[in-house]
């Protein structure tokens, strides 16, 4: 049980890390992808990582582009899934935005032992 609890409270703080380093990052289409992969690389960086996947909603990018190409990257536009391992134990969550909450929500996906 410790593993699991320690796991979790990993894949938070890395959750929560992501989100509000980058939170405020200059996107454009033409260096999203290159967010994308630069989220994923610090995310692995850190102890007990073994997975990350990031991706900017293109649709919602495009949306709030201003006339100078760009804006900045928000909440709505994340989804954000890591996986952490603490011992035997994995768990992976994810950051997606939950529309009719009109907020940014973290969750734990699956744990496995």
């Amino acid at each position: 049980m410790e593993e699991v609890v320690k796991a979790a409270f990993e894949l938070g703080i890395k959750l929560g890390a992501i989100f509000h380093q980058f939170i405020g990052t200059p996107v454009s289409l033409e260096n999203a992808k290159m967010i994308e992969r630069t989220m994923e690389s610090c995310l692995r960086l850190q102890p007990y990582v073994v997975n990350s996947y990031v991706n900017i909603d293109r649709v919602k990018l495009v949306e709030k582009l201003s006339k100078f190409n760009y804006t900045s990257l928000s909440g709505d536009m994340l989804y954000v899934r890591v996986k952490v391992k603490v011992g035997d134990t994995e768990v992976e969550g994810e950051l997606k935005w939950d529309e009719e909450l009109k907020y940014p929500l973290m969750r734990l996906a699956s744990q496995t032992k």
